[in-house]
């Protein structure tokens, strides 16, 4: 009788989520201080947009029960109101200067870019269970998140003192966040494989 294999987790650098951020050389000195106050348009939009995309959510449980699919255009909603607030993230927490677009695309020319790999096919029990799944890797992502906001509080006093975010304190900002990305894709099965745990890509993704 032959074994099947396990199950693999795909290195980091292929793995359908994705969350990359270019790091500035240089920062506004004041910007910082205002950021969470010139993003609160964004907030409002997203609170409204989040709406939409709960019913999409909604729906696409019961598509993918019954179809083992989950719906292109639902899944691009979802997936472009997690790039929007992941971008809003990104320029609160000082990943980058440049104001967020107001907009669920790509958008290429932004230095901060979120990609979510569409899946042709998802398992049908998926729905039922991807958050349960998901609580160890979600908890691991959330500690590492509040991380990232201690970090991102020390940064704005570093930036207004040399106008700078040093590369240690701007990945101890970024990794959290993919990681949390990635943990709130996978409880949405959006994401048919399981996120690894793996901290710094940069380190593991092959040269070009």
């Amino acid at each position: 009788m032959e074994s099947q294999a396990a199950p693999q987790i795909p290195p980091p650098a292929a793995y359908p989520v994705r969350l990359d951020a270019e790091r500035q050389p240089e920062y506004n000195r004041f910007l910082p201080l205002v950021k969470w106050l010139l993003a609160f348009p964004h907030y409002i939009v997203l609170a409204l947009i989040g709406i939409g995309a709960f019913f999409a959510i909604v729906i696409a449980f019961f598509a993918v029960l019954i179809t083992g699919r989950f719906p292109r255009g639902l899944f691009d909603f979802v997936a472009g109101t997690l790039r929007w607030g992941y971008r809003v993230f990104a320029y609160v927490y000082l990943l980058t200067d440049q104001y967020p677009p107001f907009s669920l695309g790509l958008e290429p020319d932004y230095p901060v870019r979120v990609e979510i790999d569409y899946p042709e096919t998802v398992a049908r029990w998926r729905p039922l269970v991807a958050w349960l799944l998901a609580i160890p890797y979600v908890f691991v992502a959330s500690i590492l998140v509040y991380v990232a906001a201690i970090v991102a509080f020390i940064g704005v006093f570093v930036i207004l003192f040399t106008r700078e975010l040093p590369e240690g304190m701007f990945k101890l900002i970024l990794i959290p966040a993919r990681w949390q990305l990635r943990g709130h894709v996978y409880s949405l099965w959006m994401a048919t494989v399981y996120p690894p745990f793996d901290w710094d890509e940069s380190a593991t993704r092959p040269a070009p």
